[in-house]
């Protein structure tokens, strides 16, 4: 929830296709994009028009793409992402539909903070949140929890995200993390890339499930590794959590073409 930015936009001209007036490197980012938002959606991970993925626009520029506020995430497609500059100018709206300022303010708080993370999901998830909403968080409980045991920041809410000031507390609170749990609110990832980004998501998503899961099945006393497999774990996991090693491209093709078969739509 939140209101359709009001920030200005640019004269950047609007009479060419969206592929003909950007780089092959930005359309190449926008494909990507496209179908991280269709896949949120194959995997039900949407909240209706509300929540954002970004990705930083390569090149000099400080802009970055994310949705336009009214579609859904299966509406998505490379030619329709908004293109925004840090401080907020609109300067490509190929739809008119502008942004949701929310999305702006958590969006932009980390691209300009982090120019080494490439791309920001966050999701409203059900069982994303009920993990925000308890006090201990993501709990060690499964390997795919263990995976991230370290590696979660949390932030507290503050209501909705329209206050330019909040940005600096998500900041700090993030720190040199890329995985971020937002209080009462949903899961948040970054990556080196897009597909880093939504690896981390696909793994966070799963260890929310998994714990809602667990502490649903009646009066089951749930088991917590020894410290000393928490701590080999987490040296195991350093592999995913760098976004380097080969299984980020393995687990992106592999989504692709799950994706593939239920339309390509998202490439235009």
């Amino acid at each position: 929830m939140s209101n359709v930015s009001a920030l200005p936009v640019s004269n950047e001209s609007l009479d060419t296709s969206v592929r003909d007036r950007v780089s092959a490197e930005e359309w190449e980012v926008r494909v990507t994009l496209a179908a991280a938002y269709r896949l949120a959606a194959l995997k039900r991970w949407t909240d209706h028009i509300y929540t954002h993925f970004s990705a930083r626009v390569p090149g000099p520029e400080e802009h970055f793409l994310i949705n336009a506020f009214g579609l859904l995430f299966d509406e998505i497609s490379a030619s329709n992402l908004v293109k925004v500059d840090i401080d907020g100018t609109i300067v490509d709206d190929p739809t008119g539909l502008g942004i949701n300022y929310a999305g702006y303010v958590i969006h932009s708080a980390i691209h300009a903070a982090r120019p080494d993370l490439k791309a920001v999901l966050h999701t409203h998830t059900r069982d994303g949140i009920a993990v925000s909403a308890q006090k201990g968080g993501l709990l060690p409980i499964s390997q795919h929890s263990l995976g991230f045991s370290g590696r979660v920041a949390y932030h507290g809410y503050e209501g909705v995200a329209l206050d330019l000031d909040e940005r600096e507390r998500l900041v700090a609170d993030l720190g040199e993390k890329s995985v971020m749990i937002l209080r009462n609110h949903g899961l948040l990832t970054a990556g080196v890339s897009v597909e880093h980004a939504f690896q981390q998501l696909h793994r966070l998503e799963y260890a929310c499930n998994i714990q809602i899961a667990a502490q649903t099945a009646g009066n089951a006393e749930l088991i917590f590794p020894p410290a000393e497999v928490v701590a080999k774990v987490e040296e195991q996991a350093k592999v995913f959590s760098s976004g380097t090693g080969p299984g980020v491209q393995r687990h992106w093709n592999a989504l692709i073409r799950e994706l593939d078969r239920h339309g390509t739509d998202y490439k235009d």
